[in-house]
């Protein structure tokens, strides 16, 4: 954190208290002991109004609460807030069933482009197994790929973006293409995206992008031909597998990238999701195999290639013999 955020940051915090000591600011700011100091004079210098206290339990008091002028969010401070409500979506978090009221009152309180902007960052992030409590799944941080702030600030205001997508390093490839959702999928950022050139829907790496800017080249198809594609593509899917909630909690500790399960019980008690597998790729489906195995027995197959079926055979008999 830069000196300059780091101080209106301490001047925030100080504004908001009656009595605060150095060890608090050391500890909240995560700085030393001299540099705690510093930065207290230097607010001093500001004309801050704060008095000392010396002895064991003394530190510093503020004679006046309202220093500073009441707090104005800047537009990206709003997102940050609206994206961190809306990436909460475990049940077992206290006070979320608040989370409706409260984002409702953030777009209430932003300007109407910003309104326009938050709702949109509703239909396209998705989030999933955020729960800071539990070391087995999702902890969001702020090491997030540099091209993430630029995708959404681009997508918010069209979908239709020109993207470079470096796989291999020097090897970029130009894509034009339509931003269906931004999600974090077992630690990472991904975006599904429809490739207009390949007439595909792909999952892409958020850290593989760069230089993402809106297209000027006109759309080949609309976005309800676009959305009739991809439910098209549900449809045909050669692999649909319905979990109970034993399998939906292990499917929340591991699975495929890009694979969205969608919730069908109450209380997140059953779900469905529905791959389109590539029969030739043996790798691919031995892979496929062994997870759906660790899924467990609440496993329902609504539909499942011959080639994968038999592999799952092949190791429920091996097994047995073992």
């Amino acid at each position: 954190m830069k000196k300059t955020e780091r101080v209106n940051l301490i001047m925030r915090y100080i504004n908001n208290r009656a009595h605060f000591t150095i060890a608090e600011i050391q500890r909240e700011f995560k700085i030393s002991r001299a540099t705690a100091i510093r930065d207290i004079n230097e607010v001093q210098a500001m004309g801050f109004p704060l008095t000392t206290e010396l002895g064991r339990g003394g530190g510093y008091h503020v004679l006046q609460n309202q220093y500073l002028p009441a707090a104005r969010f800047t537009p990206d401070e709003l997102k940050a807030m609206f994206i961190s409500f809306i990436a909460s979506k475990n049940s077992q978090l206290p006070y979320l069933q608040n989370r409706r009221s409260i984002t409702e009152k953030l777009i209430g309180i932003a300007s109407q482009v910003q309104q326009d902007e938050l709702i949109e960052l509703n239909h396209i992030l998705l989030f999933e197994n955020t729960n800071p409590g539990n070391p087995n799944l999702l902890e969001l941080d702020d090491a997030a790929p540099a091209e993430l702030n630029q995708l959404i600030s681009l997508a918010v205001r069209d979908r239709h973006l020109r993207v470079t997508y470096e796989r291999n390093p020097g090897w970029p490839q130009l894509m034009d293409v339509y931003l269906l959702h931004i999600l974090n999928s077992n630690a990472q950022w991904l975006v599904e995206i429809y490739d207009f050139d390949t007439d595909a829907f792909r999952y892409l790496p958020v850290e593989m992008l760069r230089d993402s800017t809106i297209s000027e080249q006109e759309m080949k198809l609309s976005e309800e031909e676009i959305l009739s594609k991809k439910r098209l593509v549900a449809r045909e899917s050669n692999l649909v597998v319905r979990l109970d909630a034993t399998g939906i909690q292990r499917f929340k500790r591991m699975h495929p990238p890009g694979i969205i399960l969608a919730f069908t019980g109450m209380f997140q008690s059953s779900g469905v999701f529905n791959v389109q597998l590539d029969v030739t790729d043996v790798e691919v489906l031995a892979y496929y195999a062994d997870w759906l195995l660790f899924l467990g027995k609440g496993v329902k197959f609504e539909r499942i290639p011959d080639e994968l079926r038999e592999m799952l055979e092949e190791r429920l008999a091996r097994w047995k013999k073992q």
